[in-house]
């Protein structure tokens, strides 16, 4: 007996209004990261974490969000993942309603930013990004959910029973499997003329759902497994690291990088490669490895000049 798939059919709206216009999820998502970021930063600023007074948190991580997230993961998508369609036409760098955030992109753009944001205001750069990569996770997690929502970067093809069917799949079909299916959708319904059409109408016309049960893949939902590891569980890890054990400055930053690059190799597992295969390893995978190295830099180096937040101090 087949099982009964779950097909993805969740608007990338939370309010449309109609003709491409609306309030998408995935800014909303980034909005709640952006906002909870602040308030978990303030809190470790308040507690004598941070080398910032709670006052200046939000100029901190507004700034941070909008030249180091937004900015940084835009443009490693684009380089990482879509360098031809990027050399082409550069400025689709700002069409970010459409998706296409890389987290590794992210993570370069927060890293410069902060070196700047030290060095212009006099604070600790590690004192600074030990703070930074406590609270970055939340973002992770909303931003995943976000990817899941818009049925984007879906995961290897399985059988488990929690497995998701995502029509957004139609548009990597071959020619001639994508016109037989165009064909049969146009057979339900006429309006039907393109796959964009069939990917909106699948969550609202129960024959096109039926047909495409039968057509499309069951695959894991790998952005919420993503959201699970890179997101709460190292949220949880670095919040607890960072509240209960004295660390020197800089030592949660090494921690991040190689507690990330493991999560991320080992979520990535799960995830269909959206970029060619680099010796045996996904493209999220393979730059994972750098950061490994760059988090033990992050370590060595907190422990060869230990300096200690004011909480532990007292």
């Amino acid at each position: 007996m087949l099982l009964a798939y779950y097909i993805h059919d969740l608007s990338p709206y939370a309010i449309h209004f109609g003709g491409g216009i609306g309030i998408r999820w995935y800014g909303l998502a980034y909005l709640a990261g952006f906002v909870i970021g602040i308030l978990l930063y303030r809190r470790l600023a308040e507690r004598g974490y941070s080398e910032l007074q709670p006052s200046q948190v939000a100029d901190f991580i507004t700034m941070a969000a909008l030249f180091g997230v937004l900015l940084g993961g835009r443009l490693g998508y684009m380089l990482f993942y879509d360098s031809a369609r990027f050399f082409h036409n550069p400025l689709i760098v700002f069409q970010v309603w459409d998706g296409g955030m890389a987290s590794h992109g992210g993570i370069i753009g927060l890293t410069l930013f902060t070196l700047w944001y030290a060095h212009r205001h006099k604070v600790s750069f590690l004192n600074l990004s030990d703070n930074l990569v406590v609270v970055g996770p939340v973002g992770v997690f909303f931003g995943r959910c976000a990817n899941f929502i818009n049925g984007e970067l879906y995961g290897r093809v399985t059988d488990v029973s929690w497995a998701v069917q995502f029509p957004k799949e139609i548009l990597f079909y071959p020619p001639d499997r994508l016109q037989r299916l165009m064909d049969k959708a146009a057979e339900i319904d006429p309006a039907l003329l393109t796959p964009e059409l069939i990917i909106q109408k699948a969550g609202y016309s129960a024959p096109l759902r039926s047909y495409l049960s039968a057509e499309l893949t069951p695959r894991y939902p790998s952005q919420l497994v993503e959201a699970l590891l890179e997101g709460l569980v190292l949220f949880l890890l670095l919040w607890t690291l960072r509240t209960r054990v004295r660390l020197p400055d800089g030592a949660l930053t090494g921690v991040f990088f190689i507690a990330y690059a493991l999560l991320r190799i080992s979520g990535e597992c799960f995830r269909e490669p959206d970029a060619p295969m680099t010796s045996g390893l996904t493209r999220g995978q393979f730059l994972s490895l750098f950061m490994i190295a760059v988090g033990f830099v992050f370590l060595l180096w907190s422990w060869l000049k230990p300096r200690y937040p004011n909480a532990w101090n007292r």
